[in-house]
């Protein structure tokens, strides 16, 4: 399977993803970060030239990364004054530490990854949310016979050896009503469809249902898919915009323009997701393009926020607030939320701000 290739080849100290960065502080403020000396805001941007804006993705390129390919390829970034170069990590661990050490402009992250970096000490701040609900699931396959979360009592669970993910089987398990005591839970890496095609466990908690899920349909191989979300875990942005908390201050203009271009970019994946796959296939040859397709068909509602009226990229301040306390009281956090500005900030999406 494609993504299950991908993270096993030149990854192999990604299992154990990225541990770094400061105050997990997710208080349930209305929009922003209190960040001071944006300037005033304008929606509209042009600039005779373009700057160098460097953006790490947080794996290979494939669907969820739709919308930034798209405004490369119509040149949406370069109308705005900006000439976004992609990179892809050789390690899943580098994105956000190579962003808090200077060495990009942005990174394309997680929001458990972006609050456990911060936790340990580094000035991170997501800016917009590329996905806007989980993604990882729950998957098993039909002849396991595991239709629920319940089902799951007496089995074994495969993850990618994330300690997150095996908080979240913890809180579907005991949702469900289940002991989690009852349940073998076996670190099989990002070998996930592997491990479940093999019999190695009877189901999984990782991958995710616009992608592995996905996979496994279109190899004929039924199954259940339950997103983490519908299981008692709070929702959180999957993927989300991330920049150094002092760039936030410094550079207001050209984190408005890159949100902008963004969301034009989602409008053209939106208008011709076959044309968008193209962009993702372009980019990564190895991937399958029927998969990438359906990927982005799927995926569409994800990306944009469940709030009515709420701009592409809108980050709910509830729901980082509950995340953040989901995340402390499993003892994932050293610090409390709450006590530091929060991690996100909705200052630089079109309509918001000052």
């Amino acid at each position: 399977m494609e993504r299950e290739r991908a993270r096993g080849s030149g990854v192999s100290g990604a299992r154990r993803l990225r541990r770094s960065a400061l105050a997990a502080t997710t208080a349930a403020l209305a929009c922003a970060l209190a960040i001071a000396g944006c300037g005033t805001k304008q929606d509209v941007l042009s600039a005779p030239g373009a700057k160098t804006f460097t953006v790490m993705l947080d794996w290979f390129p494939n669907a969820d990364h739709a919308p930034l390919y798209e405004a490369i390829a119509h040149g949406d970034f370069r109308a705005v004054g900006l000439d976004v170069k992609p990179v892809v990590p050789a390690e899943a661990a580098e994105p956000l530490k190579l962003l808090a050490a200077g060495k990009l402009d942005m990174a394309v992250s997680y929001a458990p990854e972006l609050l456990l970096a911060r936790d340990q000490g580094l000035k991170l701040v997501s800016i917009g949310a590329l996905v806007q609900r989980p993604l990882t699931s729950i998957i098993a396959l039909s002849g396991t016979h595991i239709t629920s979360v319940a089902a799951l009592r007496g089995k074994t669970v495969g993850t990618a050896g994330i300690p997150y993910q095996a908080a979240m089987l913890r809180t579907a398990l005991q949702s469900a009503g289940v002991s989690p005591s009852s349940v073998k839970e076996v670190d099989v890496g990002f070998n996930l469809v592997p491990a479940m095609l093999s019999g190695k466990v009877d189901a999984t908690l990782g991958g995710y249902w616009n992608y592995e899920a996905l996979q496994l349909r279109l190899a004929h191989r039924a199954a259940t898919v339950i997103p983490v979300n519908d299981a008692g875990v709070p929702p959180y942005d999957e993927l989300v915009l991330v920049v150094r908390e002092q760039e936030a201050h410094a550079r207001g203009q050209d984190l408005r323009a890159f949100m902008q271009a963004l969301g034009e970019g989602e409008r053209a994946v939106r208008k011709d997701p076959a044309a968008a796959a193209a962009q993702v296939q372009a980019a990564n040859p190895s991937l399958e393009a029927r998969l990438q397709l359906e990927s982005i068909t799927q995926t569409l509602p994800a990306a944009m926020p469940s709030k009515s009226g709420a701009p592409f990229g809108w980050q709910e301040p509830s729901a980082w607030a509950a995340f953040a306390s989901w995340m402390y009281t499993h003892g994932l956090l050293r610090h409390q939320p709450g006590r530091e500005l929060p991690p996100y900030t909705n200052e630089y999406l079109p309509g918001q701000g000052i």
